[in-house]
């Protein structure tokens, strides 16, 4: 199928154009009485569903842990030495997004098409944080827009705020079906849709941030309607194995490539942060692919070459693999927004007076939450008077960076979350890989367009990278997204 219409997927459309003849003429004598011949819609929310966790762990995500310095690269580094990230992202147009396009589609109940909905946006969220502009009002409308226009991402934040709040104010007391986050529970799915608005505006705080702004009206509105608040609530998928399993279990069933970056085990170490236990196993564990219990805190230098970086994993067993064994069984959970990311963006919205409340109490219990989450032992109050975790009573600036690095270590291993944060905030404060292999030597902002797209779509992607900034005119992975107001500087 030519990649014109990827985004449209009408290639079955054709047959009836290219003969006077049409599939009916030939009356019952090729129809199989058991095939499936009308879209089922608890089976394509079900799964979307499945696919979502991928969108945050080891889809365009894992390069984007790699970016963001949750991960470090063993025997094949490529990706954390900044090689040209040119992945194309019509898999999703053609999969997930037109699954959920479908479901509004046939429109048979408020909550199917309110969760398709939801997720349709969250997908959008992270393609558009992932390469800026992209197809969006034009996409998936069949022969209508079989060259869709690349969205500015200004007006795509808009859009997917607008959609998702809509959605939530949509669902009726009635259940969900085929849904398999909340067992069909409506309640749940207005709690995961309000922290989805609450997520997408806080990151545009930096771009717009007035208090009377679009989006700090749309998080003050998600807040009072109710978003996550308990780890019991969290928008996580819990995969049962076997045929479906959870997408961290494949990344080392055969291979280990991929170490916990020695950049978050110096900041776990430096200040005594319990969640270590979780977010490193030994690769001596001989439990790695059963589920093992075996941490370590030994992650591998970030960036360096292949040389270096198998010099290291040789003289270090217990180098650290991305989480411990038995939290990336093939039956594990995966979470998507939970409550410790919602209760610290709450807390950034009053340090940046979005919303007033406790801010000191706002953001240690996003820290508890997040303690909760990986099922260690509360943080002590000598770790929470820490200088690096500390912050002041009074909003303010200098709040800014530990709240931005507490929301880093609770995003992790969610690549997608720490690369915002960074990009967003500066903070982290990360050093460029070593042996970087790109000419600017520069942590990657963006991924660029792939050469399909010139082909297939020429007009409409040029177009986009006429819109690129710092650099106007070149597609480049320096350039940055529209809320990325650091990257913009050149």
């Amino acid at each position: 199928m030519k990649k014109i219409y990827i985004y449209t997927l009408t290639t079955l459309m054709l047959w009836g154009a290219a003969s006077c003849k049409k599939p009916n003429d030939f009356g019952t004598t090729n129809l199989n009485p058991d095939a499936v011949t009308q879209p089922v819609v608890p089976a394509l929310l079900a799964s979307v569903e499945n696919d979502l966790p991928v969108y945050g762990s080891t889809g365009f995500a894992l390069g984007q842990g790699a970016y963001a310095q949750y991960f470090s690269e063993t025997q094949y580094p490529g990706v954390s030495l900044y090689a040209t990230p040119a992945v194309g992202f019509t898999g999703p147009y053609v999969t997930d997004l037109y699954d959920c396009q479908n479901v509004i589609g046939l429109n048979q109940s408020k909550n199917s098409v309110a969760v398709a909905t939801i997720m349709q946006q969250y997908i959008y969220w992270v393609l558009t944080d992932t390469f800026g502009d992209i197809p969006y009002s034009q996409a998936l409308q069949g022969l209508k827009a079989i060259t869709p226009a690349y969205d500015k991402q200004e007006d795509i934040y808009k859009g997917i705020v607008t959609k998702v709040a809509a959605a939530v104010a949509s669902m009726d007391g009635g259940t969900v079906p085929g849904d398999l986050f909340y067992g069909g529970d409506a309640a749940g799915w207005k709690r995961a849709g309000n922290s989805l608005v609450m997520m997408v505006s806080i990151q545009a705080s930096k771009k717009v941030p007035g208090a009377s702004d679009f989006y700090a009206t749309a998080f003050k509105a998600a807040l009072a309607a109710g978003p996550i608040t308990t780890n019991a609530q969290n928008f996580a998928f819990a995969f049962p194995g076997g045929t479906y399993k959870s997408p961290w279990y494949a990344l080392y069933n055969g291979r280990t490539d991929w170490a916990e970056s020695k950049t978050m085990t110096d900041y776990t170490k430096a200040t005594g942060d319990g969640r270590q236990l979780m977010f490193g196993g030994s690769f001596s564990d001989p439990g790695q692919t059963t589920g093992g219990t075996v941490t370590s805190s030994n992650g591998v230098p970030y960036g360096v070459d292949r040389t270096t970086a198998n010099n290291y994993i040789a003289a270090n067993a217990d180098w650290a693999l991305v989480m411990r064994a038995d939290q990336r069984q093939d039956a594990a959970t995966v979470n998507i927004i939970d409550a410790a990311e919602v209760t610290l963006a709450t807390a950034e919205a009053i340090n940046i007076g979005w919303v007033t409340g406790d801010l000191v109490a706002t953001y240690q219990n996003g820290i508890k939450l997040s303690f909760e989450q990986w099922g260690v032992d509360p943080p002590t109050p000598t770790y929470l008077a820490n200088a690096s975790v500390a912050i002041s009573a009074t909003p303010g600036a200098a709040n800014a960076k530990n709240i931005a690095v507490q929301q880093w270590v609770s995003g992790y291993p969610d690549g997608h979350i720490g690369w915002n944060i960074w990009r967003k905030t500066g903070y982290p404060v990360l050093t460029p890989a070593p042996a970087a292999s790109n000419a600017s030597k520069k942590i990657v902002r963006r991924f660029i367009y792939t050469s399909a797209e010139q082909q297939t779509n020429g007009v409409s992607v040029n177009a986009a990278i006429a819109r690129e900034v710092p650099t106007a005119g070149t597609d480049s992975q320096d350039n940055a997204v529209w809320w990325d107001v650091i990257g913009q500087t050149p």
